[in-house]
């Protein structure tokens, strides 16, 4: 799951090269090949919807830092959600919550 969705974001940020700022017309293509790739790897469309809610609306209007391209700033987005997603609250154990 994590190759083929690690080759989905890789290949839409080189699309998004020379982009000052993440706006909706330039996450829509990156968010639809994570839900691509979550899917295809089993994950529950429930899971998939709210992840992806989630993203955009933490990425949507989130200036890019420094040296950082929209494509790279969105997969720290998609990072720090998935690990949410996957951990739960990481401050109280540290571990993987695999119940949701």
């Amino acid at each position: 799951m994590l190759e083929n969705l690690t080759d989905r974001l890789s290949r839409v940020v080189k699309t998004m090269r020379g982009q000052a700022r993440l706006t909706e017309a330039n996450t829509a293509e990156m968010l639809r090949e994570i839900r691509l790739a979550l899917l295809e790897a089993d994950v529950a469309l429930p899971v998939v919807k709210s992840l992806l809610e989630q993203i955009k609306f933490k990425a949507l209007g989130e200036e890019v830092v420094g040296s950082l391209s929209p494509g790279q700033a969105l997969v720290g987005v998609v990072q720090r959600e998935l690990a949410q997603v996957m951990c739960g609250d990481t401050s109280q154990s540290g571990e993987l919550n695999l119940a949701t």
